[in-house]
């Protein structure tokens, strides 16, 4: 149960530089609002003195914790790690580098409360980043705007607040946090955008490279997939392996009239292809069943749906 009002959560990777100043930026925030709060940093197998400096913070402060990982599992683990061991009831999650600005955090939760939202997401309108990262960051931003049909302009932004009730029910691995509001908006969950102040680095380096845009698309496959077809895969592998059959028979049948006529079709590669593409989608109608099969067996009814409020 939450006994705090406000848990903010910080991955950080070899962030030695910065910590102590985002400490005394977010207490100096929060104490402005009154509000019970902690402050988490998970720190996911930094090889620097991050850990040593976030204990100097705990020593001035006890409200400034710590949460060391064994070593570097990545950011949604350490994301898990950090809800796992908070105790909030509004949970925000901002990086480690200083970019993130806390002085944001009050209208973040003015919006949670003025628009009955659940999560309200970041968006860094005006970026303070490298051109290698600012243009790919938009592509893939805006194919995952609509590919999963979640109106948001920056999926990337770790900086976010959440009801306790959402990262609660929503697992997260691999590099699935950056999608947390489309897994939210699938649950139901009401998810808000807000254009946030965004720093140029001042310390240390960026940790990540071209590599997580690619893997970006590939979890966005993953985030799709799991979000629609995991309690109907049929629809998925139906839909793939009735397009290759028919695709098949009309190919064979097409050969079939040209052989009535005489034909011959012993030259003809087409007739392979015909026939692989029969197979393929017999094999794939297959996969679907099977997974249909699964899905009957290990279904959990209350893993099917969410509830907001009861009353009575």
């Amino acid at each position: 149960m939450a006994d705090l009002d406000i848990s903010v959560l910080v991955p950080v990777l070899n962030e030695e530089g910065t910590v102590a100043e985002l400490s005394t930026q977010v207490t100096a925030v929060l104490d402005g609002l009154s509000k019970n709060f902690e402050i988490i940093f998970i720190d996911d197998g930094s090889t620097d003195r991050t850990c040593d400096r976030v204990r100097d913070a705990n020593r001035i402060d006890p409200r400034v914790r710590l949460v060391r990982l064994r070593r570097n599992f990545g950011k949604a683990a350490a994301l898990c790690a950090g809800v796992d061991a908070s105790r909030g009831e509004i949970l925000i999650t901002m990086d480690g580098d200083l970019q993130d600005d806390p002085a944001e955090i009050p209208r973040f939760l003015e919006m949670l409360d003025a628009e009955d939202l659940d999560l309200v997401s970041g968006w860094k309108k005006k970026r303070h980043d490298p051109i290698s990262k600012r243009y790919p960051s938009r592509l893939f931003n805006w194919a995952t705007r609509k590919m999963a049909n979640v109106d948001l302009h920056d999926f990337n932004c770790g900086f976010k607040a959440y009801r306790r009730e959402v990262l609660d029910q929503i697992a997260l691995y691999g590099e699935l946090h950056r999608f947390i509001p489309v897994l939210a908006s699938r649950k139901g969950y009401r998810v808000g955008e807000l254009a946030v102040q965004h720093h140029p680095r001042k310390h240390g380096v960026s940790k990540y490279g071209w590599d997580r845009f690619y893997k970006g698309f590939l979890d966005l496959i993953t985030v799709l997939f799991i979000t629609k077809y995991t309690r109907r895969p049929l629809h998925l592998f139906g839909a793939i392996g009735l397009f290759s059959v028919l695709g098949g028979f009309t190919i064979n049948f097409y050969l079939f009239v040209l052989w009535l006529r005489s034909e011959s079709l012993s030259n003809r590669p087409l007739l392979l292809l015909g026939i692989l593409m029969m197979m393929i989608g017999i094999q794939v109608l297959t996969t679907g069943l099977i997974g249909e099969m699964i899905t009957y067996k290990n279904f959990d009814r209350s893993d099917s749906y969410s509830i907001k409020e009861t009353v009575g």
